[in-house]
């Protein structure tokens, strides 16, 4: 599966580099990109459901929980183990983006990423530049 694994390769770092590039504008930004237009009909339960499908077609973390579910998976598991996997991943999920949902929602962190938001920027374009470049110029 070599040409799979360079095609891969190339493909995530051109991703990265496109990544960095994005960034880099929005570093470049003296104001934040406006907010989209908000439904103001959208419930929470609308808005619960919008975020978990967003999460859930999103191929990073497909694969991240592919990955925790092989390293969970031996050889030796019990028929229960698959779902005693999901189930942690599940309260996890909930547990973190929910706290990072009702942390990053306060005024106080709100205002300190207005402040922070080109240096943030600023230091994802070089680590995505970076992390583009290495992998792009890595030998197999």
């Amino acid at each position: 599966y070599a040409e799979a694994l360079f095609a891969l390769k190339i493909a995530g770092g051109l991703y990265l580099l496109w990544l960095a590039a994005k960034s880099a504008r929005a570093a470049l930004r003296s104001e934040p990109a406006p907010p989209p237009p908000s439904d103001r009909r959208a419930t929470l339960a609308g808005l619960y459901r919008r975020g978990l499908a967003l999460h859930l077609t999103n191929p990073k973390s497909i694969l991240a929980w592919i990955s925790i579910m092989s390293l969970g998976l031996g050889a030796h598991a019990s028929p229960a183990t698959p779902f005693v996997i999901v189930a942690g991943c599940f309260a996890l999920g909930v547990l973190v983006f929910g706290g990072y949902a009702a942390l990053f929602s306060t005024a106080p962190m709100a205002a300190g990423y207005r402040r922070a938001r080109r240096a943030i920027e600023a230091g994802l374009a070089a680590f995505f530049a970076f992390a583009g470049f290495r992998l792009l110029t890595s030998r197999l």
